[in-house]
């Protein structure tokens, strides 16, 4: 069953949700390079404050404490002004994607402790970057956005099936 929640914290997670949904977006545009960062199957990132891929929903409240919103296919969590995190789940309530945010990149690992250390700058100071574990089922990407609210977006999803 889902809280009721204030006007302004509603706004927030409305544009915390759009950022990330398009992070995903440009995300599953992109395709795959042929390159070493892309061979290497130790992710550096594969976890997000002990919830990985494949966990059951129990497990990551257990890990996360309890959802703002929370539902079958997903949970929203607020962590903090700051910091917040989306959980998707799939039909046996598995984890399948884990999307966290940080306003302001507050808080925000450093880009390349999560994809390595090259990434694509835009011209206005955005980043973002995919590194897809194809031998492991899924991709991580980095996602920092400059414009409205300045946001870092994590994203560790499994891979879909083809």
């Amino acid at each position: 069953m889902m809280r009721k929640m204030k006007p302004s914290l509603l706004g927030l997670i409305s544009t915390l949700v759009i950022g990330m949904s398009v992070g995903v977006l440009a995300a599953r545009a992109q395709t795959p390079k042929a390159s070493s960062a892309h061979a290497i199957q130790q992710p550096l990132y594969s976890d997000y404050k002990g919830v990985r891929l494949g966990m059951a929903a129990e497990e990551v409240r257990t890990k996360l404490g309890k959802p703002a919103m929370a539902a079958d296919d997903q949970d929203f969590f607020i962590l903090s002004q700051t910091e917040t995190a989306q959980i998707a789940y799939d039909a046996a309530h598995k984890a399948k994607a884990i999307s966290v945010d940080f306003l302001q990149g507050i808080g925000a690992p450093d880009y390349k402790a999560v994809v390595g250390p090259d990434i694509e700058t835009r011209p206005d100071g955005s980043m973002h970057k995919i590194v897809f574990y194809e031998s492991l089922g899924f991709w991580v990407s980095y996602n920092r956005s400059v414009a409205g609210v300045p946001t870092v977006s994590i994203t560790i999803q499994k891979m879909f099936d083809r």
